[in-house]
């Protein structure tokens, strides 16, 4: 049975590593097709539609043609690849790190005060206590966190500007659609809460309030880095 196992694992490797081969091999050539075409003078749009009719995908095709920059030269000038530094995964995790907590005290520091606005008639005396707790930590988090998050995002804009191809940066792209995949989890789920409690007659002030909390703090978060992402493609 060991052996077996051993066997399969093999296998498993040996097919993963000709997938992997046949992948750079199929990128590479897609590549040396455009730097050829280029070279010969064939225009980036006839080169596209020819690849595009053979069957080629149309982020391959673009992403191949784009690896070649927009200059007067003899020969076609390849443009340089985005790198990602271990200062760069630090500075973006260190940014997105502090933006989750500061959405998320955020909004726990807006529903402690919706709580204190319109108080549950149900709700114990010692609950007081605690709910003033948790505004002061909430708080302490914001000072902390929120200033993180803005020192460092314009650290990573300033890095951008200096060089354009830190846009393309794996890490930075992983992140911002980790944040709007939570983003729209958050959305997705405030709305069915919202549904449900409306099909119950369950809707009240303080309920409307810390809907419209969860979604003004997640659909900020969601149009901004949507925004991001589509400038990104236009500058790319």
């Amino acid at each position: 049975m060991g052996h077996r196992f051993e066997l399969y694992q093999m296998n498993t490797r040996d097919e993963a590593e000709v997938c992997y081969q046949l992948a750079m091999a199929v990128s590479q050539e897609l590549i040396d097709f455009v730097k050829d075409g280029l070279h010969r003078g064939i225009p980036r749009a006839e080169l596209e539609r020819a690849l595009l009719a053979a069957g080629w995908n149309k982020e391959q095709v673009r992403g191949a043609i784009g690896s070649f920059a927009e200059v007067e030269f003899a020969i076609p000038v390849p443009r340089p690849r985005p790198y990602v530094t271990a200062r760069d995964a630090f500075m973006y995790v260190v940014m997105f790190t502090a933006l989750y907590v500061s959405a998320y005290y955020l909004g726990s520091l807006l529903f402690d005060l919706v709580n204190r606005a319109f108080p549950d008639p149900t709700e114990r005396p010692e609950m007081y206590e605690y709910r003033y707790a948790a505004i002061r930590w909430s708080v302490a988090s914001l000072i902390v966190a929120f200033p993180v998050f803005l020192y460092v995002a314009w650290l990573n804009a300033r890095a951008i500007r200096q060089d354009p191809t830190k846009r393309a940066s794996r890490i930075r792209r992983q992140l911002t659609y980790l944040t709007l995949f939570i983003a729209s989890c958050a959305l997705i789920g405030d709305g069915t809460t919202l549904i449900y409690n409306f099909l119950g007659g369950e809707l009240t002030i303080r309920f409307a309030l810390k809907v419209a909390i969860v979604a003004i703090i997640a659909g900020t978060t969601f149009g901004y880095y949507l925004r991001e992402l589509r400038a990104d493609e236009r500058e790319l």
